[in-house]
């Protein structure tokens, strides 16, 4: 097996699905015994992604603005000087330093050049530099399907799906927190003790079906069932007015007592744990949906409309958990049927974390030989 030198870019390293994908594909090269660079602006992240033995070089290339153009020269000098096998890059912005760079080194020696598309971008010539690299990884058929409709230009041969995946070790089937972590969620949340928990678990933002939980919550306390809905994530700054709306909605429908916003949390896991079903509501489709995932890893039931990735994920690994989308009267009567006799899932052995390590070295192996 040839030692290989990897790069990859993003715009920096502070939370996230694609920064977390970073760090793991990092993680893997070196247990491997390859070299793993990243280039990002940086962040907090960036003492665990050395500390597990990759390097980093801070350069701004996160900017959503014509001077990020300004980076070209000195990222094409960093290239040149460490001469990598592949340069990957996970985002728009420094996916369009790094080609800029790439495509004026010596065809001989420069590095194979691969990109991700992990979200569906609006469709224009900004975002269609992801759809340059000489292979292109999309993290679900969604992504794939995305790509190959909106734009023709990248040949079917060129993409390889390569899913995202979750650690088994990391989430555990049927894991229970410590007793110091439970005393304390017993403390904070009172209001769930004998209840069935409902949750939704994602950023504070419009698309991800705040509304439609709150209105089956509300059904369900209006039938008389005992239970209680979690909303579980943070709003940034510009989503205060949203968070608000939502605020206001569960007050005017009498259910302050019954749903609990939690803000961020930085243990899913533990809030998982005791979670009873999980939701996956987003109006628009996912293009994988590691929440739904994890929560199936931990044992949990979930429910989720089947668009996306999500409904990729279910239809593998807990069809019953499918939903039609916008099919609220099917979303109650999975709920009331799960609550009446709960189903959760079997072990999971799919979408594992390793295999996509795995499948991430190949490609680069492949490309190299």
């Amino acid at each position: 097996m040839k030692k290989l030198t990897v790069v990859q870019t993003l715009p920096a390293l502070n939370a996230g699905g694609v920064e977390r994908g970073t760090l793991e594909i990092g993680r893997a090269l070196v247990a491997a015994g390859h070299r793993s660079i990243v280039i990002s602006n940086g962040g907090r992240l960036v003492r665990q992604l050395e500390e597990e033995g990759s390097e980093h070089i801070t350069l701004p290339v996160h900017k959503k603005s014509l001077a990020s153009l300004l980076q070209v020269a000195a990222f094409r000098k960093i290239i040149a000087d460490i001469k990598p096998d592949i340069l990957h890059a996970r985002s728009r912005v420094p996916a369009w330093i790094a080609f800029l760079a790439w495509r004026k080194l010596p065809q001989a020696t420069r590095p194979h050049f691969v990109t991700t598309v992990h979200g569906l971008y609006s469709v224009n010539s900004y975002s269609a530099i992801m759809t340059k690299g000489e292979r292109v990884i999309a993290v679900s058929n969604t992504v794939q399907d995305y790509i190959l409709k909106n734009y023709p230009h990248c040949s079917a041969d060129k993409i390889q799906v390569i899913y995202r995946g979750v650690s088994a070790e990391e989430f555990p089937y049927n894991y229970q927190p410590n007793n110091d972590w439970l005393t304390k969620w017993h403390n904070d949340y009172p209001q769930l003790q004998g209840k069935t928990v409902l949750t939704l678990a994602g950023r504070i933002t419009r698309l991800k079906g705040h509304d439609t939980f709150i209105d089956l919550i509300e059904t369900l306390i209006n039938k008389n069932h005992q239970v209680h809905g979690l909303i579980v994530g943070g709003a940034e700054a510009k989503k205060q007015a949203y968070l608000e709306e939502i605020q206001q909605l569960i007050a005017s429908k009498g259910l302050s007592q019954h749903i609990t916003l939690t803000g961020h949390r930085s243990d899913i896991k533990e809030v998982f744990s005791q979670s009873d079903i999980i939701y996956s509501l987003s109006s628009q489709a996912e293009t994988f949906g590691r929440t739904v995932l994890e929560a199936l890893y931990l044992g949990k039931s979930v429910l989720g409309w089947n668009h996306g990735g999500v409904g990729e994920i279910l239809s593998h690994c807990y069809p019953q958990g499918s939903i039609t989308l916008n099919d609220h009267n099917a979303l109650l009567v999975h709920t009331e049927q799960l609550l009446q006799k709960p189903q959760p899932p079997q072990v999971i052995t799919q979408f594992r974390l390793q295999t996509m390590c795995e499948q991430t070295l190949a490609l680069y192996q492949l490309m190299t030989n």
